[in-house]
């Protein structure tokens, strides 16, 4: 995937995951939702010490990565022959706690932008519990994508038949 549509991923993703090492050498993922803020992604969790902090302060390098499904589509006359069009990135970095109080009430902000109703009545940019959570910041050394696009119906089975065993027999009675 080139580095902009990565970019571009990152900047609209919905959720991705976090992966630290335990320290059995255990990988540990955890779901978590996410922004993209200069260069950096920003994740938040409470304060209680658990695994996930652990971790992080055992060891600080991590990989997030998000995906997003588009649908499976057909190429060939068998079931086997489907594929998913997707796309999907890794970051690779190492993640630090962010302590400076600014740059959590500027988390939050950006958070409820992302992931709030815009519409809402309730009071703007007031987060209590600021003191309470934990919010992360991974810094990228490196990123990969892949991405496989949906086919146009033109080169989809049975318009056009790109089945992996081009000599295979249709089953006799469906097996």
């Amino acid at each position: 995937m080139p580095h902009d549509r990565m970019l571009d991923m990152l900047a609209q993703g919905y959720s991705g995951r976090l992966a630290t090492i335990s320290e059995d050498g255990f990988p540990y993922c955890i779901p978590l939702l996410y922004l993209w803020i200069d260069e950096e992604v920003y994740l938040h969790t409470t304060s209680a010490k658990g695994h996930l902090r652990a971790n992080i302060e055992r060891d600080q390098r991590v990989c997030f990565e998000i995906d997003e499904h588009e649908g499976v589509f057909d190429y060939g006359r068998f079931e086997c022959d489907s594929g998913l069009a997707y796309r999907s990135i890794c970051v690779f970095g190492t993640i630090r706690v962010v302590d400076d109080v600014d740059v959590k009430q500027r988390f939050c902000e950006t958070l409820m932008v992302k992931y709030g109703k815009p519409d809402t009545t309730r009071p703007k940019g007031f987060f209590p519990r600021l003191d309470i959570m934990t919010v992360y910041a991974i810094a990228v050394e490196r990123m990969t994508g892949k991405e496989t696009a949906m086919p146009p119906l033109s080169d989809q089975w049975p318009a056009k038949d790109r089945t992996k065993t081009p000599n295979a027999a249709l089953p006799v009675n469906g097996r």
